[in-house]
C-alpha cells in the first residue's frame, strides 16, 4: 500500500487537556528509593529511643532547613531517603493555618500521610485538623498544590498500609507502641 495515499487519522481535539490542569496530572512527589544508609536510619528512627528523640527535634530541624533552602532540602529526607513535605492544614479549633513537615508517601498524583505520631498513644494534631477541614495544601521542593483529604478504610486502607510499611518499616514498629490506637491513613487527592 502506498503510504503517501494513506490518510492520517483525525485527532479529536475535545480530549486535549488544558495546559492549566497539566500540573494536576503530573507526579508531584517522585517515588523514593532508599539505599542501605537510608534503611539503617529507618531502623534508628523507628526504635523506641530514636522515635522519642526524633519526634522532638526533626520537625524543628526540618522546618529551619526548609526555610533556608526555599523548601528544597530536609535533614529527615536526606537521612531516610524519603520525601518530606510541608502539610498545611486549618486548625480544627483555631481556624488558623498550621504547617508541619511530614513524611509523604507518593501515589501518582495523590499523597498519603500516615497519622502514626511516632507510635504515640494520641493522634497527631494535623490528623484532627484534616478531619475537621479536609481542604489543605502540600509543599514539596518549593511547589505548593491544593488537596482534599479523606481517611482510607477497608481494602484501600490495607493497600496503603502495605505500601507505607514496605517503604518505611518504622510504621509497623509504631503500630506496636500505640497502645491499641489504630493508625489512620489520610489520602490527599488534588483539587482541580
Amino acid at each position: 500500500m502506498n503510504r503517501a495515499k494513506m490518510q492520517q487519522p483525525q485527532l479529536n481535539h475535545s480530549f486535549i487537556i488544558p495546559r492549566s490542569t497539566l500540573h494536576i496530572l503530573s507526579m508531584f512527589i517522585p517515588e523514593p528509593h532508599p539505599n542501605a544508609w537510608h534503611r539503617f536510619n529507618h531502623k534508628l528512627s523507628s526504635s523506641r529511643w530514636g522515635a522519642k528523640l526524633f519526634s522532638f527535634i526533626f520537625h524543628h530541624i526540618d522546618r529551619a532547613a526548609l526555610e533556608l533552602t526555599n523548601g528544597r532540602f530536609t535533614v529527615g529526607g536526606w537521612a531516610t531517603g524519603l520525601p518530606v513535605a510541608i502539610l498545611t492544614t486549618t486548625g480544627a479549633k483555631s481556624g488558623q493555618p498550621r504547617a508541619l513537615p511530614l513524611l509523604a508517601i507518593p501515589d501518582g498524583v495523590r499523597v498519603i500521610f500516615i497519622a502514626s505520631n511516632w507510635g504515640g498513644a494520641k493522634y497527631p494534631a494535623w490528623y484532627h485538623n484534616l478531619r475537621a477541614q479536609p481542604q489543605c495544601a502540600v509543599t514539596y521542593r518549593g511547589e505548593t498544590r491544593a488537596f482534599s483529604a479523606r481517611a482510607t478504610q477497608g481494602a484501600e486502607y490495607e493497600h496503603y498500609w502495605q505500601k507505607a510499611v514496605t517503604l518505611y518499616q518504622g510504621y509497623a514498629e509504631y503500630q506496636k507502641r500505640t497502645g491499641g490506637r489504630p493508625i489512620p491513613i489520610m489520602l490527599l487527592e488534588p483539587k482541580a
